[in-house]
């Protein structure tokens, strides 16, 4: 076997597990209860499953440009994706629209509990 025929086994395989995590991500998207589940599904798999088939593309491409501009896609994707969630499971939070009965712990509760209402 040469060196190429290994890294063309490598990319498909990253390939193929990369767009199971995705496919993996989007089910969850369907079948989890609340925005809160929803939102770990689509984050955590979902950035994996991307990498894995950013991988899976640089191990086949193989040229400088298209693995420095896959290296930046990945450092956006690393950088964007976790403050996205955040941020979304903070505004539906504060708006009151989680299903309390789904949490295990609530540490903000004493905190949204005497804020302000007006400061929302």
């Amino acid at each position: 076997m040469t060196l190429d025929t290994v890294a063309d086994v490598l990319a498909g395989t990253c390939l193929i597990s990369g767009a199971l995590l995705s496919l993996a991500a989007g089910v969850g998207l369907l079948r989890f209860p609340d925005l809160l589940s929803r939102m770990h599904a689509a984050t955590k798999p979902q950035v994996l499953g991307l990498l894995l088939i950013l991988a899976g593309t640089a191990l086949r491409l193989r040229t400088t440009v298209d693995i420095t501009t896959l290296v930046l896609i990945g450092v956006f994707q690393l950088a964007t994706a976790p403050v996205a969630a955040h941020m979304v499971g903070r505004a539906v939070y504060r708006s009151g629209q989680v299903r309390a009965d789904l949490l295990v712990v609530d540490e903000l509760a004493e905190d949204r509990a005497g804020a302000d209402p007006s400061q929302r």
